[in-house]
């Protein structure tokens, strides 16, 4: 039988307490802990999966807000963006004039080295491809394996919630 002491008890529990908080932390409070580090972490993967073609209108500005925090802190902070919902077909080559902003804001993200992805796998449901989307939009054969990718590379995930 194995014993354990107090502490390593101890800390286990703080461990779990404090992933359950960051569990129901909202954005901003998640970015506040990653602000608070002496270090920071490897990279941070940005997260947005939602149902509606009109969702990148909001989560794109605020996820750049949030880079915008990031790198004035880490500076060489790696970070990326991976959409995989059906707000993902904002960013079709077809939707660039109609949804000009988005288009400008991705665009100007991946132009300050953040990669922005988009799920082949879902855009496949549709009938899409990657030519269907920009060359500045990285079409994964699945949005879910590349953030597994990236946190396995020890970036961070924040999903993106509407706040």
């Amino acid at each position: 039988m194995v014993s354990v002491s107090k502490s390593a008890a101890l800390v286990s529990l703080l461990l779990l307490l404090l992933q359950s908080s960051l569990l129901m932390a909202s954005n901003q409070q998640e970015i506040d802990l990653i602000l608070s580090q002496e270090e920071p972490p490897f990279g941070v993967v940005f997260e947005i999966v939602e149902g509606g073609n009109n969702d990148l209108e909001w989560a794109i500005p605020l996820t750049n807000g949030f880079i915008k925090q990031l790198r004035k802190r880490f500076p060489e902070i790696d970070i990326a963006v991976v959409s995989h919902g059906s707000e993902q077909f904002a960013l079709l080559k077809s939707e660039a004039t109609e949804r000009a902003e988005v288009h400008q804001a991705v665009q100007s993200l991946v132009a300050s080295d953040v990669p922005v992805h988009v799920c082949g796998t879902h855009a496949s449901w549709r009938h899409k491809v990657a030519d269907d989307f920009p060359d500045y939009v990285d079409v994964t054969p699945a949005g879910p394996t590349k953030i597994r990718d990236y946190q396995f590379m020890g970036y961070t995930l924040i999903k993106i919630d509407r706040e």
